[in-house]
Protein backbone atom coordinates (compact mmCIF):
# COMPACT_ATOMS: atom_id res chain seq x y z
CA UNK A 1 0.00 0.00 0.00
CA UNK A 2 2.58 2.49 0.78
CA UNK A 3 4.28 2.04 -2.20
CA UNK A 4 1.47 3.50 -3.87
CA UNK A 5 1.86 6.92 -2.21
CA UNK A 6 4.45 8.32 -4.18
CA UNK A 7 2.72 7.09 -7.46
CA UNK A 8 -0.45 9.83 -6.92
CA UNK A 9 1.93 12.59 -5.45
CA UNK A 10 1.19 11.73 -1.87
CA UNK A 11 3.72 14.29 -0.68
CA UNK A 12 2.15 17.42 -3.20
CA UNK A 13 -0.34 19.37 -0.87
CA UNK A 14 -1.53 21.03 -4.34
CA UNK A 15 -2.44 17.38 -6.17
CA UNK A 16 -5.77 16.43 -7.37
CA UNK A 17 -4.99 12.89 -5.47
CA UNK A 18 -4.37 14.65 -2.07
CA UNK A 19 -7.06 16.65 -2.29
CA UNK A 20 -10.02 13.72 -3.05
CA UNK A 21 -7.80 11.63 -0.31
CA UNK A 22 -7.87 14.28 2.65
CA UNK A 23 -11.95 15.28 1.43
CA UNK A 24 -12.72 11.59 1.25
CA UNK A 25 -10.84 10.61 4.76
CA UNK A 26 -12.54 13.84 6.07
CA UNK A 27 -15.88 13.11 5.26
CA UNK A 28 -15.30 9.38 6.18
CA UNK A 29 -14.27 10.07 9.11
CA UNK A 30 -17.30 12.52 9.90
CA UNK A 31 -19.58 9.87 8.87
CA UNK A 32 -18.37 7.32 11.52
CA UNK A 33 -18.14 10.06 13.97
CA UNK A 34 -21.70 10.89 13.78
CA UNK A 35 -23.05 7.05 12.97
CA UNK A 36 -20.97 6.37 16.41
CA UNK A 37 -22.33 8.95 18.31
CA UNK A 38 -25.70 7.88 17.30
CA UNK A 39 -25.00 4.56 18.11
CA UNK A 40 -24.05 5.11 21.50
CA UNK A 41 -26.83 7.44 21.91
CA UNK A 42 -29.11 4.16 20.61
CA UNK A 43 -27.89 1.70 22.44
CA UNK A 44 -27.55 3.64 25.76
CA UNK A 45 -31.28 4.49 25.62
CA UNK A 46 -31.92 0.99 24.87
CA UNK A 47 -30.16 0.19 27.74
CA UNK A 48 -31.56 2.36 30.09
CA UNK A 49 -35.04 1.24 28.66
CA UNK A 50 -34.70 -2.22 29.21
CA UNK A 51 -33.12 -1.17 32.64
CA UNK A 52 -36.53 0.92 33.78
CA UNK A 53 -38.53 -1.90 32.65
CA UNK A 54 -36.95 -4.17 34.60
CA UNK A 55 -37.14 -1.85 37.71
CA UNK A 56 -40.69 -1.46 36.40
CA UNK A 57 -41.74 -5.34 36.64
CA UNK A 58 -40.70 -5.25 40.33
CA UNK A 59 -42.64 -2.17 40.98
CA UNK A 60 -45.59 -3.69 39.54
CA UNK A 61 -44.90 -6.88 41.59
CA UNK A 62 -44.24 -5.13 44.80
CA UNK A 63 -47.80 -3.02 44.16
CA UNK A 64 -49.50 -6.35 43.08
CA UNK A 65 -48.76 -7.65 47.04
CA UNK A 66 -49.88 -4.66 49.01
CA UNK A 67 -53.09 -4.87 47.10
CA UNK A 68 -53.49 -8.46 48.40
CA UNK A 69 -52.37 -8.01 51.16
CA UNK A 70 -53.92 -9.10 54.26
CA UNK A 71 -55.29 -11.79 52.06
CA UNK A 72 -54.94 -15.34 53.82
CA UNK A 73 -52.78 -16.41 50.49
CA UNK A 74 -50.27 -14.01 50.94
CA UNK A 75 -47.67 -13.17 52.86
CA UNK A 76 -45.11 -10.08 53.65
CA UNK A 77 -45.09 -8.04 50.60
CA UNK A 78 -41.48 -7.70 49.00
CA UNK A 79 -41.15 -11.32 47.94
CA UNK A 80 -39.77 -10.46 44.41
CA UNK A 81 -37.86 -13.86 43.98
CA UNK A 82 -34.36 -12.28 43.17
CA UNK A 83 -31.78 -12.58 46.03
CA UNK A 84 -29.96 -9.24 45.34
CA UNK A 85 -32.59 -8.00 47.64
CA UNK A 86 -31.64 -10.24 50.54
CA UNK A 87 -27.92 -9.13 50.25
CA UNK A 88 -27.09 -6.38 51.94
CA UNK A 89 -25.83 -3.27 50.29
CA UNK A 90 -26.27 -5.42 46.81
CA UNK A 91 -27.02 -2.00 45.01
CA UNK A 92 -30.57 -3.77 44.53
CA UNK A 93 -33.32 -2.40 46.83
CA UNK A 94 -37.15 -1.76 47.09
CA UNK A 95 -39.14 0.31 49.92
CA UNK A 96 -42.46 0.76 50.94
CA UNK A 97 -43.57 3.70 52.55
CA UNK A 98 -47.08 4.01 54.27
CA UNK A 99 -47.97 7.94 53.51
CA UNK A 100 -51.28 8.16 55.55
CA UNK A 101 -50.35 7.70 58.82
CA UNK A 102 -48.59 10.18 61.37
CA UNK A 103 -45.83 8.40 61.91
CA UNK A 104 -44.56 7.09 58.40
CA UNK A 105 -44.32 3.11 58.36
CA UNK A 106 -41.71 1.85 56.46
CA UNK A 107 -41.08 -1.60 54.86
CA UNK A 108 -37.59 -2.22 53.27
CA UNK A 109 -35.81 -5.23 51.54
CA UNK A 110 -32.75 -6.46 53.52
CA UNK A 111 -30.16 -5.50 50.89
CA UNK A 112 -31.40 -1.81 52.28
CA UNK A 113 -29.97 -2.37 55.65
CA UNK A 114 -30.77 0.33 58.01
CA UNK A 115 -30.37 2.79 55.20
CA UNK A 116 -33.35 4.50 53.28
CA UNK A 117 -34.32 5.36 49.74
CA UNK A 118 -34.46 8.97 48.69
CA UNK A 119 -37.51 10.38 47.63
CA UNK A 120 -37.71 11.62 43.80
CA UNK A 121 -40.40 13.92 44.48
CA UNK A 122 -38.32 15.57 47.50
CA UNK A 123 -35.96 15.66 44.61
CA UNK A 124 -37.74 17.48 42.05
CA UNK A 125 -38.66 14.32 39.74
CA UNK A 126 -41.81 15.32 37.40
CA UNK A 127 -43.79 12.28 37.97
CA UNK A 128 -45.06 10.54 34.44
CA UNK A 129 -48.07 9.02 32.92
CA UNK A 130 -49.62 7.28 35.65
CA UNK A 131 -48.31 8.93 38.81
CA UNK A 132 -44.76 6.83 38.17
CA UNK A 133 -41.78 9.04 38.66
CA UNK A 134 -38.25 7.52 37.41
CA UNK A 135 -34.81 9.25 37.89
CA UNK A 136 -31.36 8.54 39.38
CA UNK A 137 -29.94 9.32 42.80
CA UNK A 138 -27.04 8.60 45.15
CA UNK A 139 -27.77 5.51 47.55
CA UNK A 140 -26.62 4.47 50.65
CA UNK A 141 -23.30 3.19 49.71
CA UNK A 142 -22.42 6.25 47.50
CA UNK A 143 -23.26 4.42 44.33
CA UNK A 144 -25.56 5.66 41.70
CA UNK A 145 -29.17 4.17 41.48
CA UNK A 146 -31.65 4.29 38.82
CA UNK A 147 -35.09 4.78 41.31
CA UNK A 148 -38.91 3.69 40.08
CA UNK A 149 -41.58 5.08 42.65
CA UNK A 150 -45.35 5.27 42.49
CA UNK A 151 -48.13 6.34 44.93
CA UNK A 152 -50.60 3.76 45.52
CA UNK A 153 -54.13 4.43 47.16
CA UNK A 154 -55.69 0.99 48.30
CA UNK A 155 -58.18 2.27 49.71
CA UNK A 156 -59.00 1.30 53.43
CA UNK A 157 -55.81 -0.17 53.72
CA UNK A 158 -53.53 3.42 53.34
CA UNK A 159 -51.29 5.47 50.98
CA UNK A 160 -48.37 3.66 50.14
CA UNK A 161 -45.12 5.12 48.56
CA UNK A 162 -43.38 2.24 46.45
CA UNK A 163 -39.75 2.33 44.90
CA UNK A 164 -37.88 0.11 43.69
CA UNK A 165 -33.89 1.02 42.80
CA UNK A 166 -31.31 -0.51 41.34
CA UNK A 167 -27.06 -0.37 40.73
CA UNK A 168 -26.33 1.27 37.19
CA UNK A 169 -23.12 0.41 37.49
CA UNK A 170 -23.79 -2.63 35.93
CA UNK A 171 -25.34 -0.82 32.93
CA UNK A 172 -22.54 1.61 33.01
CA UNK A 173 -20.29 -1.23 32.39
CA UNK A 174 -21.84 -2.79 29.58
CA UNK A 175 -22.77 0.55 27.47
CA UNK A 176 -18.77 1.58 28.23
CA UNK A 177 -17.94 -1.61 26.70
CA UNK A 178 -20.06 -1.19 23.69
CA UNK A 179 -18.58 2.07 23.06
CA UNK A 180 -15.24 0.47 23.53
CA UNK A 181 -16.19 -2.46 21.05
CA UNK A 182 -17.66 0.31 18.24
CA UNK A 183 -14.28 2.24 18.88
CA UNK A 184 -11.91 -0.46 18.10
CA UNK A 185 -14.54 -1.45 14.83
CA UNK A 186 -14.91 1.92 13.15
CA UNK A 187 -11.12 2.40 13.77
CA UNK A 188 -10.34 -0.51 11.57
CA UNK A 189 -13.01 0.50 9.39
CA UNK A 190 -11.62 4.02 8.93
CA UNK A 191 -8.70 2.61 8.01
CA UNK A 192 -10.21 -0.06 5.94
CA UNK A 193 -11.69 3.25 3.75
CA UNK A 194 -8.60 4.76 4.21
CA UNK A 195 -6.68 2.01 2.35
CA UNK A 196 -9.91 1.70 -0.36
CA UNK A 197 -9.60 5.33 -0.83
CA UNK A 198 -5.92 4.85 -2.09
CA UNK A 199 -6.83 2.17 -4.11
CA UNK A 200 -9.59 3.56 -5.59
CA UNK A 201 -7.06 6.97 -6.36
CA UNK A 202 -4.45 4.63 -7.71
CA UNK A 203 -6.61 3.20 -10.47
CA UNK A 204 -9.20 6.12 -10.77
CA UNK A 205 -5.68 8.32 -11.79
CA UNK A 206 -3.76 6.11 -13.76
CA UNK A 207 -5.59 7.37 -17.34
CA UNK A 208 -3.78 11.11 -15.75
CA UNK A 209 -0.66 9.46 -15.16
CA UNK A 210 -0.51 7.82 -18.82
CA UNK A 211 -1.14 10.95 -20.05
CA UNK A 212 1.61 12.56 -18.18
CA UNK A 213 3.75 9.96 -18.91
CA UNK A 214 2.78 10.79 -22.91
CA UNK A 215 3.81 14.40 -22.75
CA UNK A 216 6.72 13.59 -20.94
CA UNK A 217 7.84 11.19 -23.66
CA UNK A 218 7.08 14.19 -25.94
CA UNK A 219 9.08 16.92 -23.87
CA UNK A 220 12.06 14.18 -23.49
CA UNK A 221 11.95 13.50 -27.45
CA UNK A 222 10.99 9.82 -27.17
CA UNK A 223 7.64 10.21 -29.15
CA UNK A 224 6.32 12.62 -31.49
CA UNK A 225 2.36 12.28 -30.07
CA UNK A 226 0.21 10.87 -27.55
CA UNK A 227 -0.29 6.87 -28.04
CA UNK A 228 -2.74 4.59 -26.39
CA UNK A 229 -6.55 4.98 -25.45
CA UNK A 230 -8.02 6.38 -22.76
CA UNK A 231 -11.57 6.73 -20.92
CA UNK A 232 -13.91 8.76 -22.66
CA UNK A 233 -13.58 11.53 -19.83
CA UNK A 234 -9.31 11.85 -20.80
CA UNK A 235 -9.34 11.14 -24.53
CA UNK A 236 -10.73 14.32 -25.81
CA UNK A 237 -7.95 15.60 -24.14
CA UNK A 238 -5.38 13.58 -25.80
CA UNK A 239 -7.11 14.23 -28.88
CA UNK A 240 -6.59 18.36 -28.31
CA UNK A 241 -3.12 17.90 -26.72
CA UNK A 242 -2.16 15.82 -30.08
CA UNK A 243 -3.85 18.19 -32.42
CA UNK A 244 -1.94 20.87 -31.10
CA UNK A 245 1.35 19.10 -31.28
CA UNK A 246 0.20 18.65 -34.90
CA UNK A 247 -0.91 22.48 -35.64
CA UNK A 248 2.50 23.64 -33.98
CA UNK A 249 4.44 21.12 -36.21
CA UNK A 250 3.07 22.83 -38.85
CA UNK A 251 2.74 26.60 -38.05
CA UNK A 252 6.61 25.99 -37.57
CA UNK A 253 7.21 23.75 -41.13
CA UNK A 254 5.81 27.04 -42.61
CA UNK A 255 7.83 29.65 -41.09
CA UNK A 256 10.65 27.25 -41.99
CA UNK A 257 9.61 26.97 -44.84
CA UNK A 258 9.35 30.92 -45.67
CA UNK A 259 12.52 31.71 -44.23
CA UNK A 260 14.64 29.45 -46.29
CA UNK A 261 12.73 31.15 -49.38
CA UNK A 262 13.25 34.63 -47.97
CA UNK A 263 16.86 33.63 -47.70
CA UNK A 264 17.43 32.11 -50.68
CA UNK A 265 15.63 34.73 -52.53
CA UNK A 266 18.31 37.49 -51.10
CA UNK A 267 21.36 35.25 -51.86
CA UNK A 268 21.31 35.48 -55.13
CA UNK A 269 20.76 39.11 -55.64
CA UNK A 270 23.53 39.40 -53.09
CA UNK A 271 25.91 37.22 -54.88
CA UNK A 272 24.80 39.15 -57.80
CA UNK A 273 26.24 42.12 -56.40
CA UNK A 274 29.05 40.69 -54.76
CA UNK A 275 30.51 39.25 -58.41
CA UNK A 276 29.64 42.77 -60.45
CA UNK A 277 32.20 44.80 -57.70
CA UNK A 278 35.25 42.00 -57.78
CA UNK A 279 36.24 43.96 -61.07
CA UNK A 280 37.05 46.82 -58.79
CA UNK A 281 39.09 46.87 -55.82
CA UNK A 282 38.83 49.96 -54.65
CA UNK A 283 36.01 52.73 -54.69
CA UNK A 284 32.43 52.78 -54.38
CA UNK A 285 32.58 49.17 -55.67
CA UNK A 286 34.70 47.89 -52.80
CA UNK A 287 32.60 49.41 -50.25
CA UNK A 288 29.18 48.17 -51.71
CA UNK A 289 30.92 44.57 -51.51
CA UNK A 290 32.02 44.98 -48.11
CA UNK A 291 28.69 45.58 -46.95
CA UNK A 292 27.34 43.28 -49.35
CA UNK A 293 29.51 40.46 -47.74
CA UNK A 294 28.24 41.66 -44.31
CA UNK A 295 24.97 41.15 -45.65
CA UNK A 296 25.59 37.58 -46.74
CA UNK A 297 26.89 36.27 -43.61
CA UNK A 298 24.43 38.22 -41.51
CA UNK A 299 21.80 36.72 -43.58
CA UNK A 300 23.64 32.83 -43.22
CA UNK A 301 23.53 33.62 -39.42
CA UNK A 302 20.30 34.39 -39.37
CA UNK A 303 19.07 31.70 -41.20
CA UNK A 304 20.98 29.03 -39.25
CA UNK A 305 19.38 30.56 -36.32
CA UNK A 306 15.76 30.15 -37.19
CA UNK A 307 16.80 26.99 -38.63
CA UNK A 308 18.15 26.29 -35.09
CA UNK A 309 14.59 27.94 -33.73
CA UNK A 310 12.74 25.35 -35.14
CA UNK A 311 14.50 22.31 -34.39
CA UNK A 312 14.58 23.68 -30.56
CA UNK A 313 10.78 23.63 -30.99
CA UNK A 314 10.28 20.62 -32.74
CA UNK A 315 9.31 17.33 -30.54
CA UNK A 316 10.65 14.32 -30.37
CA UNK A 317 14.61 15.14 -30.68
CA UNK A 318 17.08 13.90 -28.52
CA UNK A 319 20.34 13.24 -28.77
CA UNK A 320 23.23 11.34 -26.92
CA UNK A 321 25.99 13.64 -25.36
CA UNK A 322 28.94 11.29 -24.98
CA UNK A 323 29.20 10.16 -28.70
CA UNK A 324 28.89 13.58 -29.43
CA UNK A 325 31.86 14.84 -26.75
CA UNK A 326 34.31 12.09 -28.04
CA UNK A 327 33.82 12.45 -32.06
CA UNK A 328 34.58 16.46 -31.93
CA UNK A 329 37.75 16.08 -29.29
CA UNK A 330 38.82 13.19 -32.03
CA UNK A 331 38.32 16.28 -34.79
CA UNK A 332 39.89 18.54 -32.39
CA UNK A 333 43.12 16.80 -31.26
CA UNK A 334 43.52 16.05 -35.39
CA UNK A 335 43.27 19.95 -35.82
CA UNK A 336 45.09 20.90 -32.72
CA UNK A 337 47.81 18.26 -33.16
CA UNK A 338 50.98 20.20 -34.44
CA UNK A 339 50.35 22.27 -31.06
CA UNK A 340 50.38 19.49 -28.97
CA UNK A 341 47.17 20.26 -27.47
CA UNK A 342 45.69 17.08 -24.77
CA UNK A 343 42.26 17.04 -24.57
CA UNK A 344 40.94 15.33 -21.22
CA UNK A 345 37.09 14.61 -21.51
CA UNK A 346 35.08 13.72 -18.17
CA UNK A 347 31.43 12.72 -19.27
CA UNK A 348 28.48 11.24 -17.31
CA UNK A 349 27.31 8.01 -18.93
CA UNK A 350 23.96 7.97 -20.15
CA UNK A 351 23.26 11.65 -21.04
CA UNK A 352 21.11 12.66 -23.92
CA UNK A 353 20.59 16.09 -24.99
CA UNK A 354 17.11 17.47 -25.72
CA UNK A 355 17.28 18.89 -28.90
CA UNK A 356 19.04 17.95 -32.52
CA UNK A 357 22.46 16.39 -33.07
CA UNK A 358 23.75 18.67 -35.24
CA UNK A 359 23.05 22.11 -32.73
CA UNK A 360 24.59 20.23 -29.92
CA UNK A 361 27.91 19.57 -32.16
CA UNK A 362 27.52 22.90 -32.71
CA UNK A 363 28.02 24.45 -29.38
CA UNK A 364 30.35 22.00 -27.87
CA UNK A 365 31.98 22.32 -31.04
CA UNK A 366 32.36 26.07 -31.11
CA UNK A 367 33.22 26.22 -27.18
CA UNK A 368 36.08 23.60 -28.06
CA UNK A 369 37.66 25.76 -30.98
CA UNK A 370 37.42 28.67 -28.80
CA UNK A 371 39.58 26.76 -26.62
CA UNK A 372 41.90 25.32 -28.87
CA UNK A 373 42.39 28.83 -29.93
CA UNK A 374 44.04 30.22 -27.00
CA UNK A 375 45.13 26.76 -25.17
CA UNK A 376 48.24 26.62 -24.10
CA UNK A 377 48.83 22.64 -23.57
CA UNK A 378 45.53 21.55 -22.17
CA UNK A 379 42.06 21.45 -22.20
CA UNK A 380 39.56 20.12 -19.87
CA UNK A 381 35.38 19.42 -20.47
CA UNK A 382 33.51 18.01 -18.05
CA UNK A 383 29.87 17.22 -18.57
CA UNK A 384 27.46 15.70 -15.34
CA UNK A 385 23.42 16.20 -15.06
CA UNK A 386 22.86 18.37 -12.68
CA UNK A 387 20.79 18.22 -9.25
CA UNK A 388 17.09 18.30 -9.31
CA UNK A 389 15.82 21.24 -7.33
CA UNK A 390 11.82 19.99 -8.09
CA UNK A 391 10.96 16.14 -8.79
CA UNK A 392 8.44 18.36 -11.37
CA UNK A 393 11.03 20.23 -12.53
CA UNK A 394 12.93 20.16 -16.03
CA UNK A 395 16.08 18.70 -15.82
CA UNK A 396 19.34 20.50 -17.21
CA UNK A 397 23.41 18.83 -17.70
CA UNK A 398 26.69 21.21 -17.59
CA UNK A 399 29.17 20.94 -19.78
CA UNK A 400 32.32 22.81 -18.33
CA UNK A 401 34.75 22.95 -21.05
CA UNK A 402 38.37 24.86 -19.25
CA UNK A 403 41.50 25.89 -21.10
CA UNK A 404 44.97 26.89 -19.55
CA UNK A 405 45.11 30.13 -21.72
CA UNK A 406 45.32 33.42 -20.61
CA UNK A 407 42.14 34.09 -19.37
CA UNK A 408 39.30 36.72 -19.95
CA UNK A 409 38.99 39.94 -17.79
CA UNK A 410 35.79 40.44 -16.24
CA UNK A 411 34.63 43.25 -17.76
CA UNK A 412 35.36 41.61 -21.36
CA UNK A 413 33.12 38.25 -20.68
CA UNK A 414 29.92 40.19 -21.87
CA UNK A 415 31.30 41.63 -24.90
CA UNK A 416 32.61 38.49 -25.73
CA UNK A 417 29.55 37.04 -25.57
CA UNK A 418 27.87 39.69 -27.97
CA UNK A 419 27.31 38.63 -32.01
CA UNK A 420 30.01 39.80 -33.98
CA UNK A 421 32.39 40.75 -31.26
CA UNK A 422 36.34 39.99 -31.63
CA UNK A 423 38.35 41.29 -28.91
CA UNK A 424 41.28 39.84 -30.65
CA UNK A 425 41.71 40.51 -34.34
CA UNK A 426 45.37 38.23 -34.12
CA UNK A 427 43.07 35.04 -33.82
CA UNK A 428 41.28 33.54 -36.93
CA UNK A 429 37.34 33.77 -36.73
CA UNK A 430 34.38 36.11 -37.40
CA UNK A 431 33.00 36.68 -33.56
CA UNK A 432 30.10 34.42 -33.84
CA UNK A 433 31.49 31.53 -32.41
CA UNK A 434 30.35 32.14 -28.64
CA UNK A 435 27.41 34.49 -29.88
CA UNK A 436 25.79 31.81 -31.70
CA UNK A 437 26.12 29.40 -28.73
CA UNK A 438 24.19 32.06 -26.50
CA UNK A 439 21.84 31.70 -29.05
CA UNK A 440 21.17 27.86 -29.35
CA UNK A 441 21.81 27.72 -25.65
CA UNK A 442 19.00 30.20 -25.37
CA UNK A 443 16.55 28.62 -27.56
CA UNK A 444 16.56 25.77 -25.55
CA UNK A 445 15.95 27.48 -22.72
CA UNK A 446 20.05 26.95 -21.58
CA UNK A 447 22.37 29.48 -20.85
CA UNK A 448 26.37 29.90 -21.53
CA UNK A 449 28.30 31.41 -18.59
CA UNK A 450 31.87 32.43 -18.66
CA UNK A 451 34.36 32.31 -15.54
CA UNK A 452 37.71 31.35 -14.46
CA UNK A 453 39.51 28.19 -15.16
CA UNK A 454 41.02 26.49 -12.43
CA UNK A 455 44.35 26.46 -14.39
CA UNK A 456 44.14 30.00 -14.69
CA UNK A 457 42.53 30.28 -18.44
CA UNK A 458 38.42 30.70 -19.42
CA UNK A 459 35.74 28.89 -17.87
CA UNK A 460 32.65 27.99 -20.41
CA UNK A 461 29.99 26.98 -18.58
CA UNK A 462 27.43 25.57 -20.90
CA UNK A 463 23.75 24.56 -19.32
CA UNK A 464 21.45 22.50 -21.47
CA UNK A 465 17.68 20.65 -20.92
CA UNK A 466 18.44 16.72 -20.70
CA UNK A 467 16.11 14.23 -22.22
Amino acid sequence: MASLLPRIAWLKGDSIAVRLFFSAALLSFAILLVAGLALTAIYRSSAESAFDERLGVYLRALVADIATFGDDTHSEPGQLGDPQFELPLSGWYWQITRLDSDKPEIRASRSLFAARLPHLQDLGVPAGLGGARRGTATGPDDRPLRIVERIIDTGDQGLYLVQVAGTTEEMESQITDFEIDLAVTFCLLGLALVGSSILQLHYGLKPLRRLQAGVAAIRQGESEKIDGSFPQDIAPLASELNLLIAANRDVVERARTQTGNLAHALKTPLSVIINETDGDPAGFAAKVREQAAIMRDQLAYYLDRARAAVRAGGKGNAADVEPVVEGLVRTFEKIYRARGLVFETDVAAGLRFLGERQDLEEMIGNLLDNAGKWAKREIRIAVAPEPPADAAARAFFHAVIDDDGEGLAPDSRDAALRRGQRLDETKPGSGLGLSIVVDLAGLYGGALALSTAPAGGLRAELRLPMA
